[in-house]
């Protein structure tokens, strides 16, 4: 009785190890898988991040874009037209000869007679007058006009730095390579206006000097053609008079 109830009770200890063990595997497997998980999740998680990274990436990439091609919000444009206008009204007053007539060589020929022209018509004291006035305004108002196209000039020197300070300014905060580009040509445009004004001046002053030049000229003419005059001429006649005796 001893022996057969033994026998049970090792079996039935045999039988509970054995489900020990099979439980231990399955937790062994289940931390296995668990492990696993933990991989493929750790995987996932920098595959994210690298997404994430490559999509700031491609963000900042387009804000550059977007920043380099961003435009001035107002552009600094010179009266440079206007300013050229007064100039040539300026210098087109009176009698004066203007660097902008067209017909400038033409008004020069009308005032100022060719050396030939004096020999054949020359003036006389009436006409000489009136010929020497026409020659002394239009000097007057030449020197004059240009003058005040020269004050004008100085005068615009305020505004057009105030244009190219606003550019300076501009020129260092651009954030951007068109803005940038877009600084770089209003500056460049200023510079051919300032050039366009000094050929202007330039062009007056080169007219201001060639008509006092053509008076200077035409007055030597003048006096040659009247010496001309003087020695070509037959000496009148002492006939008829008369004759000078000695009286004591």
């Amino acid at each position: 009785m001893a022996a057969g109830a033994a026998v049970p009770a090792n079996a039935g200890t045999a039988t509970g190890a054995a489900t020990e063990w099979t439980q231990v595997l399955n937790n062994g497997e289940l931390v296995a898988l668990v492990g696993k998980s933990g991989e493929q999740i750790q995987n996932q998680l920098t595959q994210i991040s690298q997404l994430a990274q490559q999509i700031e990436t491609q963000l900042n990439i387009y804000q550059n874009l977007l920043q380099n091609t961003a435009t001035l919000p107002s552009h600094m444009w010179g009266q440079v037209e206007s300013d050229l206008n007064q100039i040539r009204s300026i210098v087109d007053q009176g009698q004066s000869i203007s660097f902008s007539m067209g017909n400038a060589d033409d008004v020069l020929q009308q005032r100022f007679q060719s050396y030939s022209s004096l020999r054949t018509n020359l003036p006389d004291n009436s006409s000489f007058s009136t010929t020497y006035q026409s020659w002394s305004d239009t000097n007057r108002d030449t020197i004059a006009s240009t003058l005040k196209a020269a004050s004008l000039t100085a005068e615009q020197f305020d505004s057009e730095e105030g244009t190219m300070s606003s550019l300076r300014s501009m020129s260092e905060t651009a954030d951007g390579q068109m803005k940038a580009l877009q600084v770089g040509h209003e500056i460049a445009a200023q510079q051919v206006a300032q050039l366009q004004k000094l050929r202007g001046l330039i062009s007056q002053q080169m007219t201001m000097m060639g008509t006092w030049l053509q008076t200077e000229q035409t007055d030597k003419d003048l006096a040659q053609a009247r010496r001309e005059k003087f020695f070509s001429g037959t000496a009148p006649s002492t006939s008829g008079g008369e004759k000078m005796k000695v009286e004591w």
